[in-house]
């Protein structure tokens, strides 16, 4: 089953479970990627609607951020439970030792020896961690590894 069938399949469950913030959650994604679809013109793949997913995700955490310096509590929970319904559309998260394997692979295989040679190592891992990493810390610990 895709990506998105899987949330389509969801939305209906929560229609029938009268689930109004799940519901909710799932209906800003869905309009998400069919606005990513028609701007760009084409039909998302799952690593498509993973990256539509991931920014809606950092939108999230961003809101979140503004609600809670705001005093906005009640706004900064919804956006909190929207961040969780989203995350469990990620796939399992690796852990820190799996990502510095991968990092400490990448850095082989691409022969990077400075800073110089980030974009490369980024070009590596970015396929195998795509939604499975935060790609900002992964590029920070690539960056400290290079400098270092």
């Amino acid at each position: 089953m895709s990506l998105k069938d899987r949330i389509s399949d969801d939305m209906k469950a929560a229609m029938r479970a009268k689930e109004q913030l799940r519901l909710e959650a799932i209906r800003m994604l869905r309009a998400a990627i069919q606005r990513r679809e028609v701007d760009d013109q084409v039909a998302l793949d799952d690593d498509g609607v993973l990256a539509v997913i991931q920014k809606q995700i950092k939108q999230c955490q961003d809101a979140i951020g503004q609600f809670v310096a705001g005093n906005r509590e009640d706004l900064a929970d919804k956006e909190r439970h929207n961040l969780a319904v989203l995350q469990g559309y990620l796939p399992a998260q690796l852990d820190d030792h799996a990502v510095d394997e991968l990092i400490t692979a990448a850095i082989g295989e691409s022969g990077a020896d400075s800073i110089r040679d980030m974009g490369k190592v980024m070009a590596l891992l970015k396929p195998k961690l795509q939604g499975r990493a935060d790609m900002a810390q992964v590029s920070a610990r690539v960056k400290a590894r290079l400098q270092g």
